[in-house]
């Protein structure tokens, strides 16, 4: 194999000249020795890509000359081998984060697959990834284009979402632009099977809708509240679905998965409306009527989620659910070392309910902060450094804890975000909201075939702002921008992730059970 490098270590190594004659005629360079001491030398005079070592050598053993290879080496790749199959040694070459272990006599072919599996892993998962993924490409191109329900769009965007982590680290620009343009053409008809059944779904005409926001939680949670288990409800504010399978393996170290749900969020997909209907069980327009102190309008001054704690005491009042429960909204670092300290306080109640503002702020961040910007430059990046925050996190520390104490967790959040590039022009007056995704307001002028528009927002049970407004909401990776300014506006939001429209990274947004192992 062109440019690959190995060094053998093996006070035995006449006896395994076929061997290194079989890598030889297989294009690898390999560099022998019979001893630990010259072993080290070699390392710190040449580069070498993977090392085979004797575990059972006079003089400076196996185990030592890989102490101190790591020592100084410890990204280098080791093999160990060895006759010996005693567990003890085993665990200490392990320990010591070897690649590989391998017992005498090994094979030729043996030796091969070490070294693929060593040094050629990524590029085979890639190129494989790659071909499965032009397998089913034309399978899934179907599916979009078929007049597909809410379950099998969930199982569309699913597929998606897989594909873009197979494909993640792939050198082949080719199939990832492949891959984006298939999301954007399901994005395109999801837009169209939204517009076609979501009123229908808001209004109750149709027996088969899915999930929404307000009835996940009479759906979902209210059944696991038993008092027989703690019980933590953690909603992660803005957490896609493939930042979701991100952060899973971490979890999975504790957890066990028992549902990977998704259910929809409803419109406007952002924290104002989404939100608030999750912890009422009510639509935004009925929560303005029944709960009018826990309703801030979008021209009222103040966070518009001040009330999530009373509006979920009282849903929780409504279905005669009279248990001791707590609610807490973390939106800093030292807000998050707090709730970690406070758990022993919580752990007996029926319900714990934790709202934990990340992901969104970094959304925000990256609209704002140049810095973000570079590192969080595509949707690969941008999943790579909410895991980063996620296991260096006080959230981190609190799954570990549940997890000692047996909790049960669900994670879930009330949208999500999408990366937009394309604008769309519209005009309003000082009084339009700010929002990139939709806007609400009196007079707004649009193309009506770029957007999905409600004229009467009782429609979908949003509050009016006065008798004559209406909301627009963009689809796909649209983003609305105001002729004034325009080049500068759409430079300056352009490949930024926003919510409030239709699309399905904001629409379809993780319900996940967990339990601990």
């Amino acid at each position: 194999m062109e440019n690959i490098k190995i060094l053998w270590v093996d006070d035995e190594i006449d006896v395994l000249k076929p061997h290194i004659m079989f890598l030889e005629q297989k294009g690898y360079a390999v560099d022998v020795t019979n001893n630990g001491s010259e072993a080290l030398d070699m390392v710190r005079d040449n580069i070498y890509d993977i090392i085979f070592l004797d575990e059972q050598m006079p003089g400076l053993s196996g185990i030592e000359t890989l102490e101190k290879l790591k020592a100084d080496f410890p990204n280098l790749p080791v093999v160990m081998i060895t006759k010996s199959e005693e567990e003890l040694i085993m665990e200490e070459a392990i320990g010591s984060n070897i690649a590989d272990y391998l017992i005498k006599p090994v094979n030729p072919k043996q030796i091969l697959l070490s070294l693929k599996k060593n040094l050629e892993n990524k590029k085979l998962r890639s190129e494989k990834s790659t071909t499965q993924y032009q397998q089913t490409f034309n399978q899934l191109g179907m599916q979009i284009s078929g007049r597909l329900d809410h379950d099998e769009w969930v199982d569309v965007y699913k597929q998606l979402v897989r594909w873009e982590l197979e494909l993640d680290n792939s050198t082949d620009s080719g199939i990832l632009e492949i891959l984006n343009m298939q999301k954007h053409e399901a994005n395109q008809v999801f837009a169209k099977f939204i517009e076609r059944n979501y009123y229908d779904w808001i209004n109750g005409h149709s027996d088969n809708r899915p999930v929404l926001s307000h009835t996940l939680l009479k759906e979902k949670l209210f059944p696991m509240i038993t008092g027989n288990r703690p019980l933590f409800f953690i909603l992660i504010d803005n957490l896609r679905y493939d930042q979701w399978k991100t952060i899973q393996p971490v979890i999975e170290d504790k957890f066990r998965v028992k549902s990977d749900d998704i259910y929809y969020s409803i419109l406007p997909t952002v924290t104002q409306y989404a939100r608030n209907a999750l912890f009422s069980g009510l639509m935004p327009a009925e929560i303005q009527r029944k709960y009018p102190n826990f309703w801030i309008g979008e021209d009222d001054e103040g966070t518009k989620n001040q009330y999530e704690e009373q509006l979920l005491g009282e849903y929780l009042k409504r279905y005669g659910k009279n248990i001791k429960s707590s609610y807490t909204k973390v939106l800093n670092l030292n807000v998050g070392r707090k709730l970690v300290e406070s758990l022993p306080n919580l752990i007996n109640n029926d319900l714990n309910v934790i709202v934990y503002n990340f992901v969104d702020m970094l959304s925000h961040a990256r609209t704002e902060m140049e810095i973000i910007r570079e590192l969080a430059d595509d949707e690969s990046a941008y999943r790579s450094i909410s895991l980063s925050w996620f296991e260096h996190s006080p959230l981190k520390e609190i799954f570990d804890y549940l997890a000692d104490k047996k909790a049960d967790v669900i994670v879930t959040t009330d949208h999500g975000s999408v990366r937009v590039n394309d604008p769309v022009k519209v005009l309003g007056d000082r009084n339009t909201n700010t929002n990139l995704r939709y806007k609400v307001g009196k007079a707004l002028q649009y193309n009506s075939k770029e957007v999905y528009e409600v004229r009467n927002p009782d429609d979908i049970y949003l509050p009016r702002l006065n008798v004559s407004s209406s909301f627009i909401f963009c689809k796909k990776n649209d983003f609305f921008a105001y002729p004034n300014n325009y080049n500068y506006y759409v430079n300056y939001y352009k490949n930024t992730f926003q919510h409030g429209g239709i699309s399905l990274e904001e629409m379809l947004i993780p319900y996940i059970v967990l339990s601990a192992k």
